[in-house]
């Protein structure tokens, strides 16, 4: 389980996780946390493998089973070379970093906004099937109130205003209204394909 800085924050401003792997309850990974006075971040690694049951070409979509016996969609974006050499019955392993950090603003000034980019890659014509996507989301808030019974701050986004709880007293107590708070969300999905494992 995650245990991001401020844990509603995903949920609350984010929510940028891929649909695909949200759906996916196996996964093995690990996480890393550091923190910095008015600053924190949070990453995790996860690993899923899963077999392909179905391929859709006219869609690019698969449709895989986890270890678990549960199926999802992922559709291949143009992205993924040698799409024909997949086929029913492979092993494929999709490797997904997600990582958060939030930064503290003294003062603040910034626009109060979200931007989203993205970046992209595939592999070279004749290897396995595969591709990576990065997608990073920046949202700048302001600091509304505060309240230090429940170490809560209020924070008025680019699209709406949230309860942000503030586990550390120290975090907590270098906050002021006026100042900002900056969320950096980062995903990156990579696609590829593996032989089928003897058996």
């Amino acid at each position: 389980m995650m245990k991001p800085l401020y844990p509603v924050i995903l949920g609350a401003l984010v929510a940028a996780t891929s649909p695909a792997i949200a759906q996916q309850p196996k996964v093995q990974g690990a996480e890393t946390f550091a923190s910095a006075p008015g600053r924190g971040e949070v990453a995790r690694v996860i690993r899923v493998s899963a077999t392909v049951t179905a391929i859709d070409k006219a869609t690019r979509t698969l449709t895989l089973k986890g270890t678990d016996g549960k199926t999802f969609p992922l559709v291949a974006s143009a992205d993924v070379r040698n799409f024909d050499q997949i086929q029913v019955g492979s092993d494929v392993v999709v490797g997904y970093l997600e990582a958060l950090a939030i930064e503290l603003k003294k003062g603040g000034g910034a626009k109060v906004e979200r931007v989203e980019s993205s970046t992209g890659g595939r592999t070279e014509p004749g290897a396995q099937p595969g591709a990576a996507a990065a997608r990073k989301i920046t949202a700048t808030g302001d600091v509304l109130a505060l309240d230090a019974a429940t170490q809560t701050a209020t924070v008025r986004g680019p699209n709406r205003t949230v309860e942000l709880r503030v586990p550390d007293k120290k975090q907590f107590q270098m906050i002021a209204v006026g100042d900002q708070i900056q969320m950096t969300y980062t995903e990156a999905l990579a696609v590829s394909v593996e032989p089928a494992p003897k058996k």
